[in-house]
């Protein structure tokens, strides 16, 4: 190496990020995932066991996938070739997997080919990675945060490790800034700073479990308190030469001569003006706009008004459409409310209209009193399940005739034909009730719950249900049945 490529060494050094230049550099610097890394653990055995395959590391944004592969490549000892697979195209790859080949056969040297964003890829694209992977030509670990069952193809998934990295922990984050700042050679260490308690603090929860917005926050702060506009974020502290040695900003031959840093006090103003506000992960189409919305409705059927509250605020903020929230309450109060409240479906379709009419953001005030009232209402599905069970006896059953007494009888040519008549009208009856045959069959497709108005239609229906097994007859008992 000459003095220019030393150089450019240090140039590109120069310009990594600090997350960059603190990844770790071997399986005691990591941090996190210890449910899959710690001792004893899955993927830690594998690499003491220098027994590692294809891995497909799926998880959230900045909690260690790609410093994971860094530290697989150090520990294997293998060649590290990184692509992402936003820009790289099949050409890049086949030319990775051909010089793979040549370093294995020539040298017995392996190679990690790291395939960042792999859900990028499309089906063919993956296929040109199959042959290679199965004859552990490369060791391919490939980094998603999409779900890997939908987004990566069967077969390379079988030929693949799967691992699903957690966001880290506050403990895990906290280590990562106290490391960064302690570090001489790639962190902080040599810049005096103070980082106070409520700013740590504040850095840990504001990163959401994210290293790299924890560490760029810091590294912003820092470099920006450092700045001469400024300085007064600094403390008192001795420049590197005294008074009398000269200008401080000079030596004798005249050369300049950098102060001491001084002690940067990185407070919790600081740290807020250093972090850009939380970017909550959306994608309409994606496994956390599913995950979120599942999470929301299990919240209101579970009567979890405060559950549902946060996840409904967590869709909003993340961008969600809030004519989505607004169809799934209006779906969720026939299906799991029905006639324990009849209200509810009217409530929400009052939330649907005010989001249409007024929109974001003031129509989170509407949709949030739907998820209150919706939460804790009284709840039924016993409606849903009914039309449920009459749909599956239609597709799968004997379809029915309509019984001639309930067919169309208006025309009096179809009526003398068909002898459409004998249908015996309910009002004219004292309480509004008759005993015929509606369809052809005993099947019961509603059973109300004892829930709310629910309880009201229950006894009701049960009095009814009575009397036509009766012949029609009404209760004599004064106390069965209900005039509801």
């Amino acid at each position: 190496m000459d003095l220019f490529d030393s150089m450019r060494d240090k140039n590109r050094a120069f310009a990594r990020p600090l997350a960059a230049r603190m990844r770790p550099r071997n399986l005691d610097d990591y941090v996190g995932q210890d449910h899959f890394l710690g001792p004893g653990k899955l993927l830690r055995r594998m690499l003491l066991a220098d027994r590692i395959n294809s891995l497909i590391f799926y998880g959230p944004p900045g909690c260690g996938k790609t410093a994971l592969a860094h530290v697989i490549a150090n520990h294997t000892k293998s060649r590290f070739k990184p692509l992402n697979a936003v820009s790289a195209g099949i050409k890049e790859v086949r030319d990775i997997l051909t010089e793979a080949r040549q370093h294995l056969e020539d040298l017995g040297e392996r190679t990690i080919l790291f395939l960042d964003e792999i859900h990028r890829f499309n089906r063919s694209q993956q296929d040109v990675l199959l042959p290679d992977v199965e004859d552990g030509v490369v060791i391919l670990i490939g980094a998603t945060t999409q779900n890997p069952f939908f987004a990566i193809n069967t077969p390379l998934l079988s030929r693949s490790q799967i691992f699903q990295f957690e966001p880290l922990t506050r403990d895990n984050v906290r280590t990562l800034i106290t490391r960064a700042l302690a570090d001489t050679e790639r962190g902080l260490g040599n810049t005096p700073v103070t980082v106070t308690d409520d700013a740590m603090s504040f850095l840990v929860e504001a990163c959401d479990g994210d290293a790299r917005r924890a560490l760029t926050a810091l590294e912003i702060g820092v470099k920006s308190a450092m700045a001469p506009e400024n300085a007064g974020r600094a403390g008192d502290v001795s420049p590197l030469l005294k008074p009398e040695d000269g200008d401080a900003n000079t030596s004798k031959q005249g050369t300049h001569v950098p102060r001491s840093p001084k002690t940067i006090l990185f407070d919790l103003t600081l740290a807020q003006d250093s972090i850009q506000r939380k970017v909550l992960e959306f994608d309409p189409t994606g496994d956390s706009h599913y995950d979120v919305a599942s999470a929301f409705i299990k919240s209101l059927r579970g009567s979890d008004p405060d559950a549902a509250l946060y996840w409904c605020a967590r869709m909003l903020e993340s961008g969600e459409d809030p004519r989505f929230v607004a169809r799934r309450l209006v779906i969720f109060a026939s299906e799991d409310i029905g006639n324990a409240d009849p209200f509810a479906v009217v409530l929400a379709n009052a939330a649907w209209d005010a989001v249409e009419r007024v929109g974001m953001p003031e129509c989170r005030i509407n949709l949030g009193h739907a998820v209150c009232y919706l939460a804790t209402c009284q709840k039924s599905n016993a409606a849903y399940m009914g039309i449920e069970a009459a749909l599956k006896d239609v597709r799968e059953g004997r379809t029915l005739p309509v019984p001639r007494h309930l067919r169309d009888g208006n025309h009096k040519a179809a009526k003398k034909a068909f002898g459409h008549v004998g249908y015996k009208y309910a009002h004219d009856h004292p309480d509004g009730w008759v005993d015929q045959e509606y369809v052809p069959t005993d099947a019961v497709y509603y059973e109300p719950t004892d829930r709310g108005h629910e309880a009201k239609i229950k006894a009701r229906l049960d009095e009814l249900r009575k009397r036509k097994a009766s012949g029609g007859r009404k209760p004599t008992d004064p106390t069965e049945g209900s005039n509801v």
